[in-house]
């Protein structure tokens, strides 16, 4: 008869144990439990430990405030005059119209901000505006994807899975890419999806509309084991992973699942106290606001604070910046945006943070010069703006130019293919050596694509 020392030395496979404990995710958690020998080693093995970069980054970590929908460009941060002139006549798709809302050269780089952002007037120095935007389509669901995922069709992987899969996440207690939307864009989580990559680079989503800072993801704890239970039972399964690494190929996507369980057991320490906003002091949450984006803001930012590699914030649910019958509303959506987009750039370099956080804000694509109906503005794609801050970029500064009446980039044109590929240089990435071989190919975020535009850098 076999004793139970001879029974533990067979060889256990990942897929048995797991379907044998199947006591929650708290018992597949080994950073916290293990001895200081084993965290190193679970630490190294890793699939989202912290990777070198390529060369020396600019910047370390990304937070991208999506402003889903498409927000104008010449209501916004792209004044074109002569739409006044030209007002009421006949343009490509209607005719033209003027903005509703006037400008203002703010600050000492004298960057042109809309008054729709009078809070966002104050930081205009630390702007770096790319005015000659351009992409290959003017509908949603592919404009979406595009500036997601570089490509048109739900088959790529997204620009955060890219990200935590070259550079890997500082802090392996919380997921390396976070993405917080309040509802469903048209796409839905095809945006944060990691496609044919391992599925621990997917994007963990949060829907920020109804976050309770005290339980945000309560269904992570282990409520049946305490945590003495856990540790035997996780340095049993530590014993058991290492046999079966030693005597097979090693499988990724196996790999994959037990890592993104991992993460889920850390989580149950650190999510908690990542999410809880009540933490912060008075004059902070004042200085952030109120709303569901607001809060978006402030997360991201403790949450960059604590090792998370990037954090997208989608503006709202569904398509709210896609103003086809008053382009008032955008007075609206940047209403309930400036406040919290402001503090965040200011708390970010109040805490020193900004430096190493890459802020990016746009949308999917532009709205015309035109006019759609009376008062609206359709989508565009051949001309818009975005504008990111910080992380090595150049501050106080215009890229690019459209024409002078906003219908095409003319001036130092980008597609979002050099987009992704200047992103991915901030962060000490070469777009073209970021790989991963699938189905017989080679692919990249950047497909065969991408030139990086240097004048942004500081």
């Amino acid at each position: 008869m076999k004793t139970n020392t001879d029974q533990m030395q067979q060889v256990i496979s990942r897929r048995e144990m797991l379907s044998r404990s199947g006591t929650g995710f708290g018992m597949l958690g080994l950073s916290a439990l293990l001895s200081e020998e084993l965290k190193a080693a679970a630490r190294s093995d890793s699939p989202v430990a912290p990777k070198q970069p390529h060369f020396e980054p600019r910047a370390k970590n990304v937070i991208f405030l999506f402003m889903n929908g498409g927000p104008s460009h010449v209501d916004t941060f792209d004044p074109k005059p002569e739409l006044k002139a030209q007002e009421g006549k006949q343009g490509i798709g209607g005719k033209y119209m003027p903005s509703p809302f006037s400008f203002k050269k703010c600050g000492e780089s004298g960057i042109d901000i809309s008054d729709i952002y009078p809070h966002l007037r104050t930081v205009a120095d630390e702007l770096c505006v790319i005015r000659s935007m351009h992409t290959t389509t003017p509908n949603h669901e592919p404009g979406l994807l595009m500036m997601n995922s570089g490509a048109q069709q739900p088959i790529r992987p997204c620009l955060g899975s890219w990200v935590t899969y070259g550079l890997g996440t500082e802090n392996q207690n919380l997921p390396g890419f976070v993405v917080l939307c309040p509802g469903k864009p048209v796409v839905g989580p095809a945006l944060w999806g990691n496609s044919f990559l391992p599925g621990v680079f997917q994007g963990t989503h949060i829907n920020n509309s109804k976050i309770d800072p005290k339980n945000v993801i309560g269904h992570i704890n282990n409520k049946n084991l305490t945590s003495e239970s856990q540790r035997r039972m996780l340095d049993l399964l530590q014993r058991a992973n290492k046999k079966h690494l030693e005597q097979r190929e090693r499988d990724l996507n196996l790999e994959a699942r037990i890592q993104s369980l991992e993460i889920a057991y850390g989580m149950q320490r650190e999510a908690q106290e990542a999410f809880d906003t009540s933490r912060e002091t008075e004059d902070t949450l004042k200085l952030y606001g109120e709303g569901e984006f607001a809060n978006g803001c402030l997360i991201a930012r403790r949450l960059v604070e604590r090792g998370v590699r990037m954090v997208q914030i989608y503006y709202g649910n569904g398509q709210p910046w896609d103003a086809h019958g008053n382009i008032m509303d955008h007075q609206r959506d940047a209403g309930k945006s400036d406040q919290a987009i402001t503090a965040l750039i200011k708390d970010l370099k109040q805490r020193g943070l900004l430096k190493d956080t890459l802020l990016i804000w746009g949308g999917e694509f532009g709205r015309t010069p035109t006019a759609q109906g009376a008062k609206g503005r359709n989508h565009h794609n051949t001309g818009f703006s975005m504008w990111l801050a910080g992380g090595g970029t150049r501050a106080g500064y215009i890229h690019g130019a459209t024409d002078e009446l906003g219908v095409n980039a003319v001036e130092s044109r980008m597609d979002v293919h050099d987009l992704h590929a200047t992103i991915l240089h901030l962060l000490g990435v070469d777009h073209k050596q970021l790989t991963f071989r699938y189905s017989g190919r080679d692919f990249r975020l950047t497909d065969v694509f991408g030139n990086v535009a240097t004048d942004l850098f500081a």
